[in-house]
C-alpha cells in the first residue's frame, strides 16, 4: 500500500458543528457547542468549524433558515468537512433535506451520542442496549432513500448496527428490535434476581450518579480500589460496577457506579438502559457527583435531576458531592456547604473522611445500634434482625453468635423484651 493510501486511511473524519440559540435554553448555547465539540472528539472526529444561529421559530424543512444553510454549505466546503453535526435533534425529513442541500452527511447530537455508546459498550448487555437504541433511532429514518447514505460512506453516526443495517427493510429492523427487547428482559430478570440476592444480605446500596465526566469512576476507585476505567473523556464507562465499602463505624454498603448523564440525552438511550438504571432506582442513597470546576455545574445538576425524575428515582435520598474542588478557577465561588453536601477531590483524596461520615449518618439516621448475644438455637431472631434492621457484625463463639445491628428504636425495644436484659443493649 502506498504512503498516500496510508495517510488517507489514517485521516480523521472532519466535522462541522451547527447550533441554534433557542429561547429558554437550560444550558447556554456557547457551553452546549463546547460540549458538542468534546462529544465529537470523543467519537473520533476532528472539529473544523462551527456556526451558531439565533432561532425564534424552527424551520420545519431545514431546522435553520435557508440563508444559514447556504452559509454552512460554503463554510463546510471550505473546511473540507465530511459531516455536519447539529446540536439539536433533527426529524428524518429535516435530516434528508439538509443532506441534499449541504451535499454531505448530516447527523444530530442524538446520533453522535449513540455512536459514542456503540464504541464504548464492552459487555454483551451494553452492546444490546446500544444496538436497541440505535435501531429505534434509525427506524423512522428507514423511509429515506438509503442510496445517498451509501454514497456518503460510513464513519461517525453509522457505527454498530447503523453500518450493517442500512439495506434492511422496516420489517427486519422491527424483528431485531423485538429480539433485543426479549433478550434484555431476560437480562433484567437476571439483574432482578441479583438485586434480590443482595437484598437478603443486610447491606444498603449507595449509587453514584452525575453528569458525564464528573469524576464518578475516580471516586469509585478512590473508595473501593475497583479498578474502573478512568479517562478525561465523556462516557468513559457504560457498564455498572458494584463493590463493597466499609464505613468508619463498621456499616458495610454496596457502592454502585452507573453511566453518566448529559444534556439532551437521547430518549432511546434512557429507554434502552432502564435495566442498568434500575440500580439507581433501587438504591437506598444516591451520591450526586458534581464537577464544580465547570462554570455551568448548576445547570448540569438540573439536567441530572430531570433524568432521575424520568427514570423514577427523583425521590431518592441524595447527598451532593462537589468534586474537583482542587481545580477550581481562581476567584470562583466555593460550592455551597449544607447538611446535604460534601466538597471533595476524588483525585487527591481530599474530603473522603467527611464524605464517608455523611454517608453513614444518612443511612443510620433514626436507627439505634444494639449488640445481642443470641443462643445457637435462636436463628429465627437473627433472620428477624436481618429483615428489620442492618446487621453490621456477626461473631460466632462456642455455639453462640454475638450480633451488632442497627435497628429502629421500636425494634430495639421488642428485642429487649424477647431476650434477657443483659443480652440486648445499646452500643
Amino acid at each position: 500500500m502506498s504512503e498516500r493510501t496510508h495517510t488517507t486511511a489514517a485521516r480523521r473524519e472532519r466535522g462541522f458543528l451547527v447550533a441554534a440559540d433557542l429561547p429558554r435554553m437550560l444550558v447556554p448555547v456557547g457551553e452546549s457547542v463546547r460540549e458538542l465539540a468534546r462529544l465529537a472528539d470523543t467519537a473520533g472526529l476532528e472539529v473544523v468549524g462551527e456556526a451558531v444561529q439565533t432561532v425564534r421559530r424552527i424551520n420545519a424543512a431545514l431546522f435553520i433558515g435557508h440563508g444559514k444553510v447556504e452559509e454552512v454549505r460554503g463554510r463546510a466546503e471550505d473546511a473540507r468537512a465530511d459531516v455536519v453535526i447539529f446540536d439539536e435533534p433533527l426529524s428524518p425529513a429535516q435530516q434528508r433535506n439538509l443532506e441534499r442541500e449541504l451535499n454531505r452527511k448530516v447527523i444530530d447530537r442524538s446520533a453522535l451520542i449513540l455512536d459514542i455508546f456503540a464504541q464504548r459498550a464492552r459487555s454483551l448487555e451494553g452492546k444490546m442496549q446500544v444496538e436497541l437504541a440505535q435501531l429505534q433511532y434509525l427506524l423512522p429514518r428507514l423511509t429515506r432513500q438509503w442510496t445517498h447514505l451509501s454514497r456518503l460512506g460510513g464513519g461517525v453516526g453509522t457505527r454498530g448496527p447503523g453500518e450493517t443495517q442500512l439495506e434492511v427493510d422496516r420489517r427486519r429492523v422491527r424483528t431485531r428490535i423485538g429480539q433485543l427487547h426479549r433478550r434484555l428482559r431476560d437480562v433484567e430478570r437476571t439483574r432482578g434476581l441479583h438485586r434480590h440476592e443482595r437484598a437478603t444480605v443486610p447491606f444498603p446500596t449507595v449509587a453514584l450518579v452525575g453528569y458525564t465526566n464528573s469524576g464518578k469512576s475516580t471516586l469509585m476507585n478512590r473508595l473501593t480500589q475497583a479498578g474502573v476505567l478512568v479517562e478525561d473523556r465523556l462516557f468513559a464507562t457504560l457498564d455498572p460496577t458494584v463493590r463493597r465499602l466499609r464505613l468508619p463505624e463498621g456499616l458495610t454498603v454496596l457502592l454502585a457506579d452507573t453511566v453518566g448523564f448529559i444534556h439532551k440525552l437521547p430518549h432511546q438511550l434512557v429507554e434502552a438502559f432502564k435495566s442498568t438504571l434500575e440500580e439507581v432506582r433501587a438504591a437506598d442513597l444516591l451520591l450526586h457527583v458534581v464537577d464544580v470546576s465547570q462554570s455551568t455545574w448548576p445547570e448540569q445538576v438540573q439536567v441530572v435531576d430531570s433524568v432521575l425524575e424520568e427514570i423514577g428515582a427523583g425521590d431518592r435520598s441524595t447527598i451532593h458531592v462537589f468534586n474537583k474542588a482542587d481545580v477550581l478557577a481562581d476567584g470562583a465561588p466555593p460550592p455551597p456547604t449544607t447538611a446535604d453536601a460534601v466538597t471533595i477531590s476524588a483525585r487527591t483524596g481530599k474530603g473522603m473522611g467527611p464524605l464517608l461520615v455523611a454517608i453513614e449518618t444518612r443511612l443510620t439516621a433514626g436507627l439505634e445500634r444494639v449488640r445481642c448475644a443470641l443462643p445457637s438455637g435462636r436463628g429465627d431472631l437473627l433472620a428477624w434482625l436481618r429483615r428489620v434492621g442492618r446487621v453490621i457484625e456477626e461473631y460466632y463463639h462456642d455455639g453462640a453468635v454475638t450480633v451488632t445491628a442497627l435497628v429502629p428504636p421500636k425494634v430495639a425495644g421488642q428485642l429487649r423484651k424477647r431476650l434477657p436484659e443483659t443480652a440486648a443493649r445499646p452500643c
